[in-house]
């Protein structure tokens, strides 16, 4: 048997306004479920089969939903926070009502592609260290960046704390006083693009993740903006990482 909610919490969730509001919104007849006119707000209805119409905008409800997001340097990758601005400040207002939060986290200063969803089983997939998800960077690195440094990064380097990485893919697109490379990663340890690079004595002066498994990062996406999945994306990650 399916589940159904209060039709006021599904328009309070979409952000229609209080429950009292929502109450006067039905009330005044601008509500519609399957086409008929609704005066009890307390009705239950099912948000995923029912066609709820309120004011002529019909509501795009489903349980899962997953945005790809270029998240901008200069917020963090979290649900909330007192003191810096998160990843949820600058959704959309359509996606507010989906509790999302993010699969993974960049660094306040890192961009690129973040996923945003509330389907905790995948997060949850995508996550595990036991998966070895791969995630592809882009970097600009101060200094010239060597086939040496490529290949103590295909043995794995240590870092500061004398953890030594797994193997990664070094891949140098631009050498100069300011090398441009992309680096893939089978593991997330905190800072460890920096930290790497760091141990090969040079600094990573920008960093944008570009890829995530099969995911990649929409060219079209400026840097704040996101959008939702195509179907096609999320059967690839549901394939890939379930």
């Amino acid at each position: 048997m399916r589940e159904t909610q209060r039709l006021d919490r599904v328009l309070s969730n979409f952000g229609f306004g209080t429950r009292s509001e929502i109450r006067q919104l039905v009330k005044n007849g601008t509500v519609k479920v399957d086409g008929v006119v609704v005066k009890d707000s307390g009705l239950q209805v099912d948000p995923e089969r029912c066609v709820i119409d309120i004011e002529g905008e019909i509501l795009n409800y489903r349980e899962f939903i997953y945005i790809m997001m270029n998240k901008p340097a200069g917020v963090i990758s979290a649900t909330e926070d007192n003191k810096q601005k998160t990843v949820l400040d600058i959704l959309p207002d359509r996606f507010r009502c989906f509790d999302l939060f993010p699969a993974g986290r960049l660094d306040i200063d890192t961009e690129g592609l973040l996923l945003l969803t509330n389907d905790g089983k995948l997060a949850h997939e995508l996550l595990s260290p036991k998966k070895h998800v791969p995630k592809r960077y882009y970097a600009l690195v101060d200094g010239t960046v060597s086939e040496d440094m490529a290949e103590s990064f295909k043995e794995g380097v240590i870092l500061d704390d004398g953890f030594k990485t797994m193997p990664a893919e070094l891949f140098i697109l631009k050498e100069g006083q300011r090398s441009e490379i992309e680096l893939v990663l089978h593991e997330g340890k905190f800072h460890q693009v920096k930290r790497m690079f760091e141990a090969v004595g040079r600094k990573v002066l920008f960093l944008k993740r570009i890829r995530m498994g099969g995911l990649e990062l929409d060219p079209e996406l400026a840097a704040g903006e996101c959008r939702e999945l195509t179907a096609d994306e999320v059967r690839m990650l549901k394939f890939q990482f379930t």
